[in-house]
């Protein structure tokens, strides 16, 4: 179990990396991760699935950071033609499982209803689910974002009688990717308020991704509430991650509240 007041930072690579790459970049952090470190942090990974056991067999437990998988489906087995099980990730050695990504959600389908049955199915088998939240930009210009985000978090979490492994990322879908425009500490500050009002202490925390890097993660990590960061691009080099994870040490342990 992550202490209280830990930061999460982590990164989820998306569809990048080939094999020796992936190694590659989980040897090089399995070197920087000496005892000690990272005092405060739970740093994760997110590799696609192709390198799961690639990632988990570089990356010792006593690295001290997770491996997370980017997608799982809510049924145990079956005819799911190109889908992955929650239980065959944890068996390749995920301890986390993303769910909800708004670019599963606008291109695979990923209805509220599904993001549900997944988060559910992860909980079942004892992982930690990775849920993914944010409005698109005619929602934010509307002034709905708060009662948006709200009700993908309410969506997600019916029917789960033990959601406090749980994960949220506030991922506003104006701010992902390559084109995305950077959050002001203003913009995310409402948000993660009210997420952390409305779920309270029924999940480990909230964490914010959005392009995030190096230059705006100090002002997110001190947003009220925020407890840790969720990065894409900025994070895929590993040299930029291990300075993300050496930045957000002198940040201090995580004041968010529940």
């Amino acid at each position: 179990m992550t202490p209280a007041g830990t930061r999460w930072i982590g990164t989820s690579w998306k569809m990048t990396k080939s094999l020796a790459e992936a190694r590659r970049y989980a040897t090089t952090l399995t070197a920087a991760a000496r005892p000690g470190r990272w005092p405060g942090l739970q740093p994760f990974v997110i590799p696609p699935a192709t390198a799961l056991t690639t990632v988990r067999d570089a990356l010792p437990p006593s690295a001290g950071v997770l491996l997370g998988a980017q997608n799982a489906h809510w049924a145990d087995d079956g005819a799911w033609t190109g889908e992955v099980s929650v239980p065959q990730v944890a068996d390749a050695g995920a301890r986390l499982v993303e769910i909800g990504h708004s670019e599963r959600r606008e291109h695979f389908g990923d209805t509220d209803d599904v993001v549900r049955r997944k988060v559910q199915a992860v909980l079942r088998h004892g992982l930690d689910p990775l849920l993914c939240v944010g409005e698109p930009a005619a929602v934010r210009a509307a002034g709905g974002s708060v009662e948006h985000v709200l009700d993908q978090a309410r969506a997600a979490l019916a029917g789960a009688a033990d959601p406090g492994q749980v994960l949220v990322a506030y991922e506003p879908v104006w701010a992902i990717g390559e084109h995305g425009t950077p959050a002001r500490p203003d913009d995310v500050a409402d948000v993660v308020a009210a997420l952390a009002a409305e779920l309270g202490p029924r999940v480990r925390g909230v964490l914010y991704g959005g392009s995030v890097d190096r230059a705006n993660m100090h002002e997110l990590l001190a947003v009220d509430h925020v407890s840790g960061l969720f990065i894409g691009r900025a994070a895929w080099d590993v040299d930029a991650f291990i300075q993300i994870l050496d930045g957000a040490v002198a940040a201090g342990p995580t004041s968010a509240t529940s």
